[in-house]
């Protein structure tokens, strides 16, 4: 099963592809919540040396309020997370959780439409980029 939705960006950097990512986020009602820099935690905790590599934690307010009132435990899988990163040959790598995919461990109907549409958002945001 496919859990993420990709695209490969060229002719770009770290800096303007985040913020690139940040505003097609909000075009569909995202904001991020969290930053991880994989890249430099790694570097500090293990002294391993990691190409860029960013963890964007994304959220749309509405839909985290649906889900979390349908599968209170749902919050567990909460928020979106949007990945930027350098791959070998210097291109970018944006991708998304593919939140039907994550969700599907989860047993309730309910949820599946809402997913769905999360998904589709997703799917835009990174198209936009």
């Amino acid at each position: 099963m496919n859990y993420a939705i990709t695209r490969t960006i060229d002719n770009t950097d770290m800096a303007s592809l985040k913020e690139r990512t940040v505003e097609a986020l909000k075009t569909e009602g995202f904001g991020v919540l969290t930053e991880i820099d994989m890249q430099a935690t790694l570097k500090k905790k293990l002294n391993k040396d990691h190409l860029p590599h960013l963890i964007l934690g994304a959220c749309n307010p509405g839909y985290a309020d649906q889900v979390v009132t349908l599968e209170p435990l749902i919050s567990t899988m909460l928020p979106c997370n949007v990945t930027i990163r350098q791959l070998p040959d210097g291109r970018h790598e944006v991708a998304a959780i593919d939140p039907a995919a994550a969700m599907s461990a989860v047993d309730n109907p309910a949820i599946e439409p809402l997913a769905a549409e999360v998904r589709d958002a997703l799917k835009r945001v990174i198209e936009k980029i």
